[in-house]
């Protein structure tokens, strides 16, 4: 079992920043990555960022390139999700999952391959 408590969301204005946190807990040997997802109203979760929990790489989806930056601290158990230059469509509710499949490069492991997920944090980027 492996416990996840995402935070870090709230309101911020356009071209704002934010930052996300996945704290882990648990059976943490069982985790190759964790990614971020996010879910706007009426619309499916997306795929946003993952990182490799063995050699530190990541994927971003395209929409995010060059904006966001996830990061890890194996100390905390902690993985981050720094979100520069926040655009309207960037409101949704975020979550943090854990996965056993590998990420990186060109790589995001499908949804159902995720096995753990966060409670999830609203983030709103409003003016």
């Amino acid at each position: 079992q492996v416990q996840l408590v995402d935070s870090g969301g709230g309101l911020v204005q356009p071209g704002g920043s934010l930052t996300l946190s996945c704290a882990a807990s648990g059976f943490l040997s069982e985790i190759s990555a964790i990614g971020w997802f996010r879910q706007a109203p009426g619309k499916e979760r997306e795929g946003v960022s993952c990182i490799s929990s063995s050699d530190g790489k990541t994927y971003y989806v395209d929409s995010v390139k060059g904006r966001f930056t996830i990061s890890r601290d194996n100390a905390k158990n902690t993985v981050y999700l720094q979100m520069n230059s926040l655009k309207p469509g960037d409101t949704a509710v975020y979550y943090c999952a854990t996965t056993r499949a590998y990420c990186g490069g060109s790589y995001f492991p499908r949804r159902n391959e995720y096995d753990y997920w966060g409670q999830g944090t609203q983030v709103t980027v409003s003016s």
